[in-house]
């Protein structure tokens, strides 16, 4: 995201940037892996969750949403891909531009939030289990947090949603998509420094500390309460979701914001940096069906069933019957017919905490 200013030429370092094959030939073989893997997997989670999955818990509701942003990313990638493959060369006009780029924003940030939610609904079922309400009130608030999140990702990215992103490279006869911002696209300095704020602060590193403090506490509620059956399991996975976190957004968020800065008072860039971080971001949404598949015992069974492998394996079976597995909840989440009643209690009486 290199800035220019509308109509003038843009420097050596962004034409030596836009030349440059081995960083476009690395990103497209990056998105063709996570397209494919994006669909297949959050194309069978979305089955899963929708028509196997019951009662629709508050967390069932966030994966769902966090399953929908993932695959209007695998939707988007193969434009990305041509872009790259053509020599960073957009041809398919300004508002499609607008939409592929809005669409890798929304993803980044509406994971963010979702996966904020469901680290809250977490603390909330496993260290403060006795202030859960309702389930159908729980549901409805779970709902309307989802039409907020999106509100508030589509709110702060308005500047990208109304500004034509394409401009006419001369020297390399060349259009780009967003890879070349103009600075007139926000009328000052501070206007940029607002977006930049609520870009990085508000829905990236708000969402960041209160992850991080939910699952820290969810950890220590377990090494503390649970037993050693599930506080094993329950552990690992809080720390592998903090990990795909940090990995997956914290370069692409701390990159834009440092890469802008310098662009606009020292007129330096770390773009290429960070449009190699953009790839990072992606591999989030192919990763959470692998991780719905450890977390959740349930959701193991029936992908185990539709896709006719064999039954669990002996640990798993080996665990009581009664209980029910949710990484993203610590009250029941159940998958199937069989799993229709839905129980909260503390966590030192719960069946599952996992």
């Amino acid at each position: 995201m290199s800035q220019s200013a509308n109509g003038s030429s843009i420097d050596n370092n962004t034409l030596s940037i836009l030349q440059t094959k081995w960083t476009s030939d690395l990103m497209s073989a990056i998105y063709v892996i996570v397209t494919l893997v994006n669909l297949c997997g959050n194309g069978l989670s979305m089955w899963l969750l929708l028509f196997r999955t019951y009662p629709k818990t508050p967390s069932i509701i966030f994966m769902i949403n966090l399953t929908i942003t993932d695959l209007l990313l695998g939707l988007a990638l193969p434009f990305q891909i041509m872009y790259q493959v053509q020599g960073y060369n957009w041809t398919l006009g300004s508002s499609m531009c607008n939409v592929l780029t809005v669409t890798f924003f929304v993803n980044m940030y509406c994971s963010i939030l979702t996966m904020t939610a469901i680290s809250v609904d977490r603390y909330m079922g496993i260290v403060r289990p006795m202030h859960f309400r309702q389930a159908n009130v729980k549901i409805r608030n779970a709902i309307f947090a989802c039409m907020a999140m999106w509100a508030i990702v589509l709110a702060v990215l308005s500047p990208l949603e109304k500004t034509d992103l394409t401009y006419k490279v001369q020297e390399l006869n060349i259009t780009t998509c967003f890879d070349i911002l103009k600075k007139d696209m926000l009328p000052s300095v501070a206007h940029w420094a607002a977006f930049l704020f609520a870009m990085f602060g508000v829905l990236f590193l708000c969402p960041f500390i209160i992850t991080v403090y939910c699952y820290i506490r969810i950890i220590c509620a377990l090494i503390k309460n649970s037993k050693s059956n599930q506080k094993g399991r329950a552990v690992r996975l809080a720390l592998i979701v903090l990990f795909v976190f940090t990995f997956c957004f914290a370069p692409n968020n701390i990159l834009l914001l440092a890469h802008t800065v310098t662009k606009l008072y020292f007129n330096k860039s770390l773009y290429m940096y960070y449009k190699l971080s953009l790839s990072l971001s992606c591999i989030n949404s192919c990763l959470d069906p692998f991780i719905y598949y450890l977390a959740s015992k349930d959701f193991r069974r029936k992908m185990r069933q539709m896709l006719g492998l064999q039954n669990l394996s002996t640990v798993d079976t080996e665990m009581s019957e009664g209980r029910r597995e949710s990484f993203h909840s610590g009250r029941t989440g159940s998958i199937g017919k069989a799993d229709a009643k839905h129980t909260e209690r503390p966590i030192s009486q719960a069946n599952s905490i996992v």
